[in-house]
């Protein structure tokens, strides 16, 4: 047996009728293919058929005894399960008066009675056909998911209705990066394998901080992540989450103690967010001064602590949520003249 028909002799295909006639000779004609039919012949039968098994496929008679197979149709719309599997109605009713309402309750399809078999199986075929494409699709998209930020995926959704790709914008935004100290000793210390482990459930940890608290990465750097945050509480959203990364990875007890030693650096500027690459490869990043600075605070701040710009501070200095302490000045590669920072720490103190 081929793989197609492999695949169709898993098929589970519910036929919904109330004369037993039809429905028998239905799933004859379907089941010399290899489906598995199961026959159902009232709407409650069905609906209960269907919450209880992996259903592939609907052929429903739209008018049933004391019923109608619309119903069914709406019904198993709400269901999750069902909100793409194909619905097809096999009708002798008068489709001018009932095929409005049956697309409106999300059927696929109408076969007339009496039933043409090789219509039957060829029309069936293509509308599961068409369900594996938009599984496939779905489980693509899911996964790329797990790849691109949150907000990349929105400029690509964006840019796949219209067309066109948004040009680079200037705005304000609010730059985290994160850093495991001394990381470059650390490999030559462990062994490869068991690194790339420690640390891809480290950055796990670190992203789900990120987005929690309102944040999307723009990408990974190595050992770390740059988170980038925008919106109205965009600086009490970063700080949140860097005092939330440090608190989770200092009592986190499966976190290997060798690279608990994350710095934090957070600043807040004009960037330009945008795509850049070739037409080949995009990466919607953001770019700027603001970001080499938010680097570079990074790597100023020890071993499990948070070093901010003064800006960061002087923009969140009202919130009682935070300590700023440590003033102290440093001087930044690329940056003419020292900048002033801050170590950020949250505020015990009662209110």
């Amino acid at each position: 047996m081929e793989k197609s028909q492999q695949m169709e002799a898993k098929r589970k295909i519910l036929v919904v009728d109330d004369h037993s006639g039809v429905r028998r000779m239905t799933a004859t004609a379907l089941e010399s293919e290899g489906y598995v039919v199961i026959e159902a012949a009232t709407p409650a039968q069905a609906l209960n058929i269907a919450s209880s098994n992996p259903i592939d496929a609907f052929l429903l008679d739209i008018k049933l005894e004391g019923a109608s197979g619309i119903d069914i149709c709406r019904a198993l719309r709400t269901l999750e399960q069902y909100k793409t599997t194909p619905i097809l109605f096999l009708t002798g009713a008068d489709l001018d008066r009932g095929i409005a309402a049956a697309y409106a309750a999300g059927c696929d399809d109408f076969i007339s009675k009496p039933m043409d078999i090789a219509v039957l199986r060829a029309r069936l075929k293509s509308h599961l056909q068409r369900a594996d494409l938009f599984d496939r699709l779905q489980r693509t998209r899911r996964m790329l998911n797990r790849y691109v930020s949150r907000r990349t995926r929105e400029i690509v959704e964006a840019a796949t209705e219209t067309g066109q790709i948004p040009p680079p914008a200037e705005r304000t935004v609010v730059i985290l990066f994160t850093d495991i100290r001394r990381f470059t000793a650390l490999s030559e210390e462990i062994p490869a394998d068991l690194l790339f482990n420690l640390l891809s459930a480290q950055l796990a940890k670190q992203v789900d901080s990120i987005y929690s608290h309102g944040g999307y990465v723009d990408k990974f750097g190595g050992d770390g992540v740059m988170a980038v945050f925008d919106g109205e509480n965009m600086i009490r959203q970063a700080c949140l989450c860097a005092l939330d990364i440090i608190e989770k990875t200092r009592n986190d007890s499966t976190i290997n103690e060798k690279i608990r030693r994350i710095g934090i650096g957070i600043h807040t500027g004009r960037v330009v967010i945008g795509n850049i690459g070739s037409p080949e490869h995009l990466d919607y990043s953001v770019i700027g001064t603001a970001v080499n600075l938010a680097a570079r605070l990074c790597g100023y701040a020890e071993s499990m602590s948070i070093v901010v710009s003064q800006e960061v501070r002087d923009a969140a200095s009202g919130d009682a949520s935070f300590t700023f302490y440590s003033e102290r000045q440093a001087t930044v590669r690329g940056l003419k003249t020292p900048v002033t920072i801050y170590s950020l720490s949250k505020n015990t103190t009662p209110p």
